[in-house]
């Protein structure tokens, strides 16, 4: 085993693509600090080989795609470890999740390149270790700037006359923000206005595109574990699918995992009981930060996302959770996805999707208590999806549930809200 240390420097640095653009947003931020990265090539059915090969079967499916995908990297020709490194972020709590890392180390030694380095920030500090101030502030606005671009896409690609064109203008919208983030040598203030000004181009593009905005469409809401319903490949695009049977996407987004481990990072401060008003006022200027950040990139959007508005604070989703279950006591993805669940019944969606790998305790936990937050919401359907690699028949299901949610929408109590340019 090689003694050099496992540092980024001299190494290719390979993002994991939870989300499309968040993964090439990501890489960009690396690239711009000097560090050669990028997203690991798009997920095939050599993914799933490779990742079956290496774990046990009591892995859930995320683990498999990452560890498929990362494997796939070490099968090229060109492969060397000491000069490879793969971006693995984890997490504390009851999901897996907080063991990739420790396996990706595990499967790498055993075949010989324990020279690898793992980059594993935590959400327990809220990915404090990710690095510098500035670098962790650059790839938080490159995860907003993501989710902006993705929730327009999602916004407006069910009205499109000719398939295919709003897809082209993401492609396009995404490459422009990268070339914005990954420029170094531009001051924070330069680079924040950079950003926003090519996301006002973005959204000036997607506006041009044909389309017949036409009120009515079922609204959807897709909560859930947080890689498979962003990671395309992992849920068969089932937002498309949505799409195909006449409905609209509503997808949780990164930025409110974000807020999440903001607010859970606050909790401990105030349970270690060290330094807490210095630490506290740490953590709250941070916020202030990123928010002020993530105002400046939605702001172009703002007529666009009429009726679709994230909340302004992590802690009413928290609070809409409450009833059903425990903050302190239900950790991560399922305290969200049945808070989130109750705010998209009050923004007027039609029907809620969530979206879990097979076995995954965040889904088990949620589908135990939706029927009872569907029972206080007005019979709101709302049903779980499940994804292990072998899912069948999805475009029937997700027709059927899009029945489901037109039934609702026929007799629902509260009406969603549009963009002024929607007929």
């Amino acid at each position: 085993m090689s003694s050099r240390p496992k540092t980024l420097k001299g190494r290719k640095l390979y993002i994991p693509p939870m989300a499309y653009g968040s993964a090439r947003a990501t890489a960009a931020v690396f690239r711009s600090a000097g560090i050669d990265a990028e997203p690991t090539p798009p997920s095939n059915e050599r993914t799933i080989e490779l990742g079956s090969r290496y774990t046990s079967g009591d892995e859930c499916y995320p683990e498999k795609v990452t560890l498929g995908d990362f494997l796939r990297v070490a099968e090229g020709k060109d492969f060397d470890p000491s000069k490879t490194a793969f971006f693995m972020p984890t997490a504390s709590g009851p999901c897996r999740f907080g063991q990739y890392a420790q396996l990706l180390e595990t499967v790498f030694r055993e075949i010989g390149a324990d020279d690898v380095y793992v980059f594993s920030p935590s959400s327990r500090d809220g990915y404090d270790g990710i690095g510098s101030e500035n670098m962790e502030r650059a790839i938080w606005r490159g995860l907003i700037a993501a989710d902006a671009l993705r929730k327009m896409l999602l916004r407006c690609r069910p009205y499109e006359v000719r398939k295919g064109d709003m897809d082209a203008v993401y492609e396009e919208s995404v490459a422009r923000l990268c070339g914005v983030i990954e420029k170094p040598g531009i001051s924070s203030g330069k680079r924040l206005e950079a950003i926003a000004s090519a996301l006002a181009d973005s959204r000036t593009r997607f506006r041009a595109v044909p389309a017949r905005y036409e009120r009515g469409k079922p609204l959807i809401g897709i909560v859930g574990e947080i890689f498979c319903r962003m990671n395309r490949f992992s849920n068969e695009d089932l937002a498309r699918k949505v799409e195909e049977q006449g409905g609209e996407a509503w997808l949780s987004d990164i930025g409110e995992w974000v807020w999440y481990t903001n607010s859970e990072k606050k909790l401990r401060i105030r349970d270690e009981g060290r330094q807490v008003a210095a630490r506290l006022a740490k953590a709250k200027i941070k916020e202030l930060v990123q928010r002020a950040d993530e105002h400046a990139i939605y702001k172009p959007f703002e007529e666009d996302f009429a009726g679709i508005e994230e909340p302004e604070d992590i802690e009413e989703i928290l609070d809409h959770a409450a009833p059903y279950l425990p903050r302190r006591g239900a950790l991560g993805e399922m305290v969200l996805s049945v808070g989130k669940s109750v705010y998209l019944h009050r923004k007027g969606a039609d029907g809620i999707i969530d979206i879990s790998p097979f076995s995954c305790m965040n889904g088990i936990v949620c589908e135990a208590v939706y029927p009872e937050v569907s029972k206080d919401h007005d019979a709101m359907p709302i049903r779980n999806f499940y994804f292990d690699g072998t899912q069948v028949d999805l475009e029937q299901q997700i027709g059927i549930f899009l029945e489901l949610a037109r039934s609702y929408q026929a007799r629902k109590k509260i009406e969603r809200r549009y963009p002024a340019y929607f007929a």
